[in-house]
């Protein structure tokens, strides 16, 4: 009886999505949205009732899917893509995690959520989808555009970096606090999973690859694939991680073989066959009532993902020194939310901690961002055209610029000297940065454990959080001072070097000297300002009460910067003179 309404609810599932595709395709429109259309035609919550009666399978076959669609990207992207645009991708989705869990958490608070669901609506918006932008672009034909490299790069990254989201937001769901030490514990895990993953597959599946293909068996070499695929998939799970994440890995360390192109020719049919699945477990989701009694959360929410990941992407992308064209396709291209949104969602009802109503939030704005998709990566083309026409010519020259500068700047094209001194003003940052996020968690600490041991409180300090952060900001001030003094010597510097070896006119060579070295400070004090919202998340006020706090300490920062430059430079020569006399000793 069983396997009879399987078959009834996959026959369902396929003669339903291949009815509404080819409609989308005579229509020219994308093909996933055909998929999500013909999963709420045979939903739940469609009228009069729904055609799928066991949707545990679909979701199973669902998630077969997302292991085959990333093992198919791990295929297409391999580890020399990854090490090309590594840098990009580290800086955009670092840029793109921070901005959107602080846009997340601002809104959580706008419409009176809890805490905790402020601070899980942060982190769903902050995870764009592998799934169906990898998607997406293989049914556009954009898959091997350099953007779509990058897209992947920043998807990757993205991914790691969930894993990490989901251990930070497990210990603050289950202590209240931030427990740094476990975060840390699960990064070092990971980094081990990877690279052992990594660098035993490459010793050793090539060399199986070219073993089984001797049989010329391409059933013998489909098989083979799809065992390694799922083999690792189910190790990452058992260890903890996701299953996507080791389908990409082994993917990524296949193609690296000889026979990619047959393995390839191979996959691809069963990868169509369950992702299509995939997409149609999406639209079941869609409960048209839910859309009804969340319309201004989901709208404003949905807004907010699309505006802020085209922009912070597109921005993260050009800083690390891509043109403006493409910096702005990638950010197209990332404007949604998915897969991963549904687990921290999910991660949070199972713990207890956020509310009902989250969830389902959460797959309203992940599918109607998903509906938008495909539309912001065909229109992105003509989006750069509309900018370039309207824009002033001057502007955008400037604007192209800076990239060419950065393929100038490249470390290895510089002399010892210059790689030393903005090295010298790396290290400083780190460790200023450092030592402020060790006082925030300090604060975090007391403010959640204050009351314990402070009872004598004034009645004007009641609330002891909002105190901890002004006493950590204040603390602060002397090690921001300097981070912000290190990035306007670096920016200065390395505004020096653009061009060096290129004839300008003096006035043109000081304007694009000052374009960088403020690129560069803004980039700096973006990233500094992100991470620090990030640390005083639970802490800092709200409406005028902050804004009146920061200017005083804005002017505490303006009255005494100097001297506390210069008390840290006294510092640090000691410090040198200190460790250059050990050193002597030794």
């Amino acid at each position: 009886m069983h396997s009879t309404i399987f078959i009834q609810d996959l026959t369902i599932v396929l003669v339903v999505a291949g009815l509404v595709t080819i409609l989308f395709r005579r229509l020219g429109q994308p093909v996933v949205l055909g998929y999500i259309l013909a999963g709420f035609i045979i939903g739940p919550h469609s009228p009069p009732f729904s055609l799928i009666h066991d949707q545990e399978i679909i979701k199973t076959l669902a998630g077969l899917g997302i292991i085959l669609l990333m093992f198919s990207l791990g295929l297409h992207f391999s580890l020399r893509k990854l090490k090309k645009v590594g840098a990009t991708a580290f800086v955009a989705a670092i840029l793109e995690i921070l901005f959107m869990f602080w846009i997340g958490y601002e809104l959580g608070h706008l419409f009176h959520f809890k805490e905790m669901d402020a601070i899980f609506l942060g982190a769903i918006l902050s995870i764009s989808s592998t799934t169906i932008i990898v998607k997406a672009l293989h049914d556009l034909g954009k898959s091997n555009t350099p953007f779509a490299e990058l897209i992947f790069g920043i998807l990757i990254v993205e991914d790691i970096l969930a894993i990490a989201l989901l251990a930070l937001l497990s210990g603050i769901a289950l202590t209240g606090e931030l427990k740094v030490g476990e975060v840390a514990d699960t990064l070092i895990r990971l980094g081990i999973f990877l690279a052992v993953v990594l660098v035993m597959g490459l010793l050793t599946v090539p060399r199986l690859l070219n073993w089984v293909s001797r049989f010329n068996s391409r059933e013998m070499t489909l098989i083979t694939c799809l065992g390694l695929c799922f083999g690792v998939s189910w190790l990452a799970t058992y260890l903890g991680y996701s299953d996507a994440l080791g389908a990409f890995l082994i993917g990524a360390v296949i193609a690296e073989s000889r026979q990619i192109h047959d393995i390839e020719s191979l996959v691809e049919p069963v990868r169509d066959l369950f992702s299509a699945i995939f997409f149609v477990s999406v639209g079941l989701l869609i409960d048209p009532k839910l859309l009804i009694q969340y319309a201004l959360p989901i709208t404003v929410i949905t807004l907010a993902v699309v505006v802020g990941k085209v922009a912070t992407c597109s921005f993260g992308t050009y800083v690390a020194g891509h043109e403006p064209k493409t910096s702005f396709r990638v950010g197209m291209g990332l404007a949604q939310i998915g897969e991963f949104s549904f687990i921290i969602a999910g991660l949070g009802i199972s713990l207890g901690v956020t509310s009902n109503f989250l969830y389902p939030i959460a797959v309203m704005v992940s599918v109607l961002t998903t509906l938008f998709t495909p539309y912001l990566i065909r229109g992105s083309d003509r989006m750069v055209d509309l900018f370039e026409r309207i824009s002033p010519k001057g502007f955008v020259a400037t604007l192209e610029l800076y990239p060419r500068w950065v393929h100038e700047i490249r470390l290895k094209e510089m002399k010892e000297a210059e790689r030393k001194k903005i090295l010298s003003d790396l290290w400083p940052i780190g460790i200023n940065l450092a030592l402020i996020s060790a006082i925030f968690i300090v604060a975090n600490f007391i403010a959640e454990n204050g009351p314990e041991y402070w009872t004598a409180r004034p009645d004007y300090l009641k609330d002891l959080n909002i105190l901890c952060w002004f006493c950590a900001m204040l603390l602060s001030i002397p090690f921001l001072v300097v981070v912000f003094r290190k990035l306007k010597d670096m920016g200065g510097r390395l505004g020096e070097r653009a061009f060096a070896s290129h004839e300008m006119p003096p006035k043109r060579h000081a304007l694009v000297r000052g374009l960088i070295s403020n690129t560069v400070l803004m980039a700096g004090v973006l990233g500094v300002g992100l991470w620090m919202v990030i640390l005083s998340a639970t802490m800092y006020p709200q409406g005028l009460g902050l804004a009146f706090l920061l200017i005083l300490l804005f002017m505490v920062a303006l009255t005494f910067g100097r001297s506390f430059h210069r008390l840290y430079s006294k510092a640090e020569a000691t410090l040198q003179e200190t460790v250059g006399e050990t050193r002597k000793e030794l």
